[in-house]
């Protein structure tokens, strides 16, 4: 039997999965975790509810917190998209149950609430950003956020974001993200058009 020890993450981020009550890594986080750890980028396809946030979140912030620097000012170095409000509050709590402890920060970037504590939030920057792509570029056309600093970008529940018509914002992001960066694509099925987004967003 597996267990999260031997995925290769640090005994202070195994302190932080067992007080999340985490015990046997589901099989994409088996999968994903050290492709992650690795540096390399992963197209991970899993149905929602498969533990896709652990997935990516532990060795994402391993990472982080081995190559400590701050985030600039109205930046992130880690940006993780998803679908919807429900989603981005969903992945952040997990997040935040993982970084308890370090320096890391966690913010939420999303619509549907007032957009200007949010931009409040970014001035100072933040190590981990969750956001809706819609909001996302509304911040990013009012100068309020910057992509230039991003070393890490997930994309979960990635043929929903297309589904609701976020093609055109996901394309956009991409041109304002560095080339060089890890990307994470994840999606429970794999449409044309996710394979399309996946090779213009994946590299290694």
């Amino acid at each position: 039997m597996t267990d999260f020890a031997t995925l290769g993450l640090s005994s202070a981020l195994l302190k932080s999965v067992a007080a999340a009550g985490y015990t046997t890594p589901t099989p994409i986080q088996q999968a994903a975790i050290p492709h992650v750890l690795a540096g390399n980028d992963l197209m991970g396809l899993a149905q929602t509810g498969t533990g896709k946030t652990a997935a990516f979140g532990l060795p994402l912030i391993e990472r982080l917190l081995a190559r400590p620097a701050p985030a600039a000012p109205r930046g992130t170095r880690a940006l993780i998209l998803a679908p919807t409000r429900e989603l981005v509050n969903q992945i952040a709590q997990n997040l935040i149950t993982f970084v308890k402890g370090s320096s890391l920060q966690v913010t939420t970037i999303m619509g549907g609430v007032s957009m200007g504590p949010q931009i409040k939030r970014m001035a100072r920057g933040c190590d981990i950003l969750v956001a809706t792509p819609g909001r996302l570029i509304d911040l990013i056309e009012r100068n309020a956020l910057r992509l230039d600093g991003v070393e890490y970008l997930v994309l979960d529940e990635a043929d929903q974001m297309l589904d609701l018509g976020f093609i055109h914002a996901l394309r956009r992001i991409a041109t304002l993200i560095p080339k060089k960066r890890q990307t994470l694509l994840f999606s429970a099925t794999m449409p044309k058009q996710i394979e399309e987004l996946s090779r213009s967003y994946l590299n290694d």
